[in-house]
């Protein structure tokens, strides 16, 4: 069998493996065109202009590599890409989808549906980061191991009705897995022990226990566990949008934040990533008085260009004024911001990225923080605490 090397540097283009050159030459000739894309290890470039060179990986740009296609549905291509992953084929839903997968789960429990009310998914997404985020830092746990695990809790909760189950017991087991898929381990006593430190009155956890929850976990996401998270394109990007510290750790927390909603199963990682580096670049704390509208306006004309660029129509802020102009009444601050705002809607114009899924992520997570202000932490806690109490879920 002949040996697949290792990629190759090209003269005149960034680092591509040969069998992509090879196969996209030959695809080109046959269509009249020039190679000009990447495989999906490498930097993703258009032939004849330099909008998007440099911009990223194939994790923002659908990718038009053979290589990462066959075998077509490997663990490797999977793990690299994903396009090519079960995250995107089985684990990404419209909201649609998603409410009538919910509706279903109620409709086979109406009894304890009814017997046991609970407050609405958002606030028992917030509860349940806390307390992932509680025992994580007892534990120790980074957290891209953490956003795991509330990926698992959400994936989970999409098969299986949460009144049937102890929610406590399930946090606990997701980020066992969680951190064994992450590749930073945590021994199952250590995380036993700390669970029943965390959750006394509600947990009476042993190995066996938690072991048999994990193959419960396991079964009902049916073995897909490899997850891509948004925090890799953003770690991609930073340095694209030449992006300051405060912008960056603004957006780290809103890619945490975005895990207590629902569009990890609704968007892509990377519509998730784009949109918290536009939020960063618009909400970010500015002393200067009125730079948060004009900020919000030069990210609607940053949007609205990048969509009239695309023939899409300007359909939001329209009637805004471009970012150039704002910047000449504004601080040199907002000058700088608003220059990384052209530069991103240079990026979105050029690229494939969905902006209309990024507008609806955008309205999502400001209507989250907005709902945030509404929950009740000892409500929610009292309601999950009840069911698990009046179904012996604590002891069995």
């Amino acid at each position: 069998m002949k040996a697949i090397h290792p990629p190759r540097h090209v003269v005149g283009r960034p680092e591509v493996c040969r069998l992509c050159v090879k196969t996209e030459r030959r695809s080109a000739s046959q269509q009249g065109r020039h190679p000009a894309h990447l495989c999906a290890n490498a930097l993703l470039t258009t032939c004849g202009t330099n909008a998007t060179q440099g911009f990223g990986l194939a994790s923002v740009l659908p990718p038009r590599c053979h290589c990462t296609q066959a075998p077509p549905h490997s663990t490797y291509t999977m793990a690299a890409s994903f396009w090519q992953s079960t995250q995107r084929r089985f684990w990404i839903f419209s909201k649609d989808e998603l409410e009538q997968i919910r509706g279903k789960l109620r409709e086979e429990d109406q009894g304890l549906v009814q017997m046991f009310p609970l407050p609405e998914w958002r606030h028992l997404s917030i509860y349940f980061n806390q307390q992932v985020n509680r025992l994580g830092k007892r534990l120790v746990i980074r957290q891209q191991a953490m956003a795991t695990a509330q990926m698992y809790i959400k994936r989970f909760y999409t098969k299986v009705e949460i009144r049937r189950t102890n929610p406590y017991l399930v946090i606990a087991t997701a980020l066992y897995l969680a951190c064994k898929m992450e590749e930073t381990p945590q021994h199952i006593r250590l995380v036993v022990q700390e669970a029943r430190s965390l959750w006394p009155d509600f947990l009476t956890l042993d190995i066996s226990r938690l072991g048999e929850c994990e193959f419960f976990l396991i079964s009902e996401m049916s073995s897909q566990l490899i997850l891509h998270q948004p925090y890799k394109t953003l770690t991609t990007l930073q340095s694209d949008f030449y992006l300051s510290q405060d912008e960056i750790s603004l957006s780290w927390s809103i890619i945490n934040d975005h895990y207590m909603t629902d569009l990890p199963l609704l968007y892509a990682p990377h519509i998730i990533a784009l949109t918290a580096i536009l939020l960063a670049l618009v909400l970010r704390p500015n002393p200067v008085p009125g730079s948060q509208a004009a900020g919000m306006a030069a990210a609607q004309a940053a949007l609205a260009q990048a969509q009239g660029a695309r023939g899409l129509g300007s359909g939001l802020g329209s009637g805004q004024t471009t970012p150039g102009g704002a910047a000449e009444k504004e601080s040199k601050t907002n000058e700088a911001r608003v220059g990384k705002l052209q530069r991103y809607a240079a990026f979105l114009a050029e690229s494939n990225v969905d902006i209309e899924g990024m507008v609806d992520c955008t309205q999502e997570l400001i209507s989250f923080y907005e709902a945030h202000e509404q929950y009740n932490d000892k409500a929610t806690r009292d309601q999950i605490n009840r069911f698990v109490k009046a179904r012996g879920l604590d002891k069995a």
